[in-house]
Parts: structure tokens; sequence; C-alpha cells
């Protein structure tokens, strides 16, 4: 099956066939850096790192860009705010931004363009939209006029009737159409602004996306992406003002992931009803929050709430402990620990059925829940295997092998991969002499034994293949949803 998706557009899902083969232009939007980002933020940026990792695993070659909103009134209000310049705000943001993206597993895009270094291509294409027509000068400010550009509302599928009749639309006297939006805003008193045709000012927010969207990735490229709230008016408006130009859709596929809620109500920091991302990277580890932001197909709503949050925790949590198994086992068991060859067979091509559905469901529209169900349903079954330990045959450690390098794959697409740290000398020298205790039946050092061990952080696994020490990760919980 190759790569199906939804495409906002067309309200379809189909083959994911990009403008030139091999190579894939994907373009998702970024911060507003007047502050740290929240987990709804977050979910955005790790579906769109995670399409990023499923089309390098299907061979193409990805442009990434992701840009910076460097200069915006919440950055100037924050500045006001702070007794600060604007120059001060945006570059701490910015370098927050990059930290808490590490910090959450994303890889780093190609580009992460700042709107204030595109000055030049900005004021170039509002130019180009003067020159056609489909923007106009009102004293100093420069606006789009919708009604001039027949195709708007095709990617929102809002009518102008409806805007009319209350949709969000930009107050603004200078307007000769209240629907009509802002290119470019005369400079005010204290606010940055650069020098242009009409005058000293700013950008918009929606030309700046648009403009370096189509520098560095073309007037249509393949992939545009973001959370379902730019649908309108950010991302209509970007498409309206690259087309009217071009006479092309500035992407051949937009996708949109659905809300995080909080209570039945859209994570936002206007309701202040949000989790700032690294404050709970303090809490849980970034796996966790990748799996919970996973755990829902990406355009689904999804609820964060402790359950949620602690089924991820849970499900990585033994994730890890069965990585640390296999770590523990194929380093240690001997070539004549083997088991049957008809059992290895029916394990080998268990696992075959499972990596084959595990790749099904990503390429059915990212639908990363069912990839989940197939890393953890392969994670369980070589569970059973170790706790079975069936006999005799020396394919089985080739077969554990595979299988650590298949989990360890799977894991990687989504960003999930856990950090497994040797088991330090200390604690196998215990585990050796407790051994050593349970065999001469001295029950009682056996157990204080066991009680160091744990009381260093980790737990005894007893297997047939001997007993395994494995790290305790719970999360804490409390700490993250009783901060208010």
């Amino acid at each position: 099956m190759a790569l199906n998706i939804y495409n906002t557009t067309t309200r379809t899902k189909g083959l994911f066939e990009p403008h030139e083969p091999g190579k894939v232009g994907l373009y998702a939007c970024g911060p507003t850096v007047y502050d740290y980002f929240h987990v709804g933020n977050a979910r955005a940026f790790v579906v769109f790192d995670t399409l990023r990792r499923v089309l390098v695993r299907r061979g193409f070659e990805v442009n990434y860009v992701q840009n910076i909103t460097d200069i915006d009134d919440k950055i100037i209000n924050r500045a006001n705010a702070e007794g600060v310049t604007v120059q001060v705000v945006a570059e701490k943001y910015t370098a927050a931004f990059f930290e808490d993206m590490a910090a959450l597993g994303c890889l780093p895009c190609q580009l992460t363009p700042k709107a204030t270094e595109h000055i030049p291509e900005i004021i170039a294409l509002i130019s180009r939209m003067l020159e056609k027509e489909h923007a106009y000068v009102s004293g100093r400010d420069v606006f789009f006029a919708v009604r001039k550009f027949g195709n708007y509302g095709c990617l929102s599928g809002k009518k102008i009737d409806e805007l009319e009749k209350g949709a969000r639309v930009e107050v603004n006297e200078q307007k000769r159409d209240p629907l009509d939006f802002t290119l470019w805003k005369g400079a005010k008193p204290g606010e940055p602004a650069w020098e242009s045709p009409w005058g000293e000012g700013r950008p918009g927010w929606h030309i700046e996306c648009s403009a370096m969207s189509m520098k560095y990735l073309g007037e249509s490229f393949d992939i545009h992406g973001g959370g379902a709230d730019l649908i309108f008016p950010h991302h209509e408006n970007e498409n309206a003002q690259s087309e009217c130009v071009t006479g092309k859709s500035l992407a051949k596929y937009w996708m949109h992931n659905g809300y995080l809620k909080i209570d039945g109500e859209k994570m936002s920091k206007s309701l202040g009803n949000f989790w700032v991302t690294r404050d709970v990277l303090k809490v849980i580890p970034y796996q966790v929050l990748r799996l919970f932001l996973l755990s829902a197909h990406y355009r689904s709503p999804l609820d964060f709430n402790p359950e949620n949050v602690e089924a991820a925790g849970v499900g990585y949590h033994e994730f890890k402990r069965t990585l640390e198994r296999l770590a523990a086992i194929t380093g240690t068991v001997m070539q004549d620990d083997y088991l049957a060859d008809e059992k290895a067979d029916v394990l080998n091509n268990e696992r075959c059925r499972i990596l084959e559905k595990f790749e099904f469901f990503l390429d059915d529209d990212l639908n990363t829940a069912g990839a989940i169900g197939q890393l953890f349903s392969l994670a369980n079954k070589i569970r059973q295997v170790i706790a079975g330990r069936p006999k005799k045959t020396f394919v089985f450690l080739e077969i554990v092998k595979r299988i650590e390098t298949d989990l360890k794959g799977m894991a990687g697409v989504l960003g999930i991969v856990p950090d497994i740290v040797p088991v330090p000398e200390e604690i196998l020298e215990m585990i050796t002499s407790r051994n050593q205790a349970r065999a001469d039946k001295n029950w009682a050092l056996s157990d204080q034994l066991r009680d160091q061990i744990t009381g260093c952080g980790y737990s005894l696994e007893d297997t047939p293949f001997g007993s395994l020490a494995l790290t305790e990760n719970k999360v804490a919980l409390e700490k993250l949803f009783n901060k208010q």
C-alpha cells in the first residue's frame, strides 16, 4: 500500500503523489515567539515531525520548512509589558522554541526562516498583488481584497455570505470591505518598522508564510500543515494571496491536526487552560508525551487528562522494559539456548505480519494510533516468548535480535525510542549474589538483596533466562495535573 493522506481542500483521502517523484516539500506553521509553546501546539509539531519521519522511511527526500513569526502584536505587547525591546522577546522565545523542540524529540527542520529576515520577499509579493489589483493601499496600510479572489473559501469551505454574517474578520475603518485582511501595517510610534513603497511599517501575519514558503519550496509545493485552528483565516488567506499571483494553489495537499482539549474545550492561552510543554517535560519523559499526542488519529480531537496521559505512561514504561529485557537476553544468551524450529517459524511469521500491519497504518493517513497498537502487539509477543522460553533451536537468538531491531525501528518512526542505559556493574553483582543465595536457599539474604536492588530504582524479574534488572519509571501525574 502506498501512502494515502487526507487533503483538507478536497475533504477526501487519496494517494499521495508529490510534484516531483521522490522529493517532498513540506511546510508547517511554526510559533509566534512571544511565550513558551503549550502541549496543544506541541501536538502539531509532533504530528508533522512524525509525518516527516514516515516520508523519509518511504524513501522520500524531504525538505521541511517551519517558520518563525518574530514580529507580531503579541510580541510587541509582551515587550511593552516587560519594558524590553521586541528583539529581546523574540530572541528569548525563539531560543526556547528550539530547546523545547529538541526536548520533545523533534528532528531539526532543514530551514526555520524568520519573518523579519524576509521583508524584501514580503514586499515583493504584496507588490505583485497590487499590480494584479488583488490588493489596495489605504492610508499607510495595504489590504487584500477578498472579493476580488473568486476562489476564496476553497480551503475552509466558508462562503462569502456566511462570513458577512459574523465570521472572524479583522475590524479596521480603513478597509473597503470588512472581509479584507491586512498585508502591510503602517508604522506606529515606538514599534519596529521597515521601509516599503507604502511608507514605514511591518508585515501582517498571513503574508509572511506565503513569502517564505514560496521562496524555499516554490510557488506550489507538496504539503502545508498546521493545526485545525489555522484553516481559517490563516491558511485560507495564505492560499488566496499566493494563488491570486501565481494561478496555483499554494500547496497540493493541506493537512490539519485536531484540537487538544481540556474538559471538552480547546486548549488555548486565551482561555488559560493550557500546560506549557517545557513544564510537562520536567515531569514525564518526552517519549510519554509523544506517545500520548500520537495515541489518537491526528485529525481527531484528543483530551489532555490524567487517564489518557497515564495510559501513555504505562504503555511506554512497559515497552521500555521489554527492550531492557531484550538487551539483557541478547547480551548473555548462548548459542545453545534455543527453541523448536516450528515455533521459531511461527514467531517469525507473526513478526512479519505485525510489521506489515504497522506500515499499513502509517500509510493510511498517518494512523499513528493503529501503528502504536502494532508496536505494542510485537512487544507483547516477544514478552510471551521470553516468559515461556520454548526449547531448542539455534534460530531463536537470531529472531529475537531481529525483533529487537524491529521494535527500535518502529519506535524510531514515532520518535519514542527509549534510552536504554546499561545496568550498573554493582547491580549485576547484587543479582549474582542473590542468585547464589536462592541456590543456597538463603531466603533472608535473597530478600535483602532484592530490597537493595529495588532501593536503587530497579525491579527484579525472574525469567527462564535468569534474573533481569528493569528500571522503574513511573509517571508522576499528581505533579502535572495538580499544578493549579
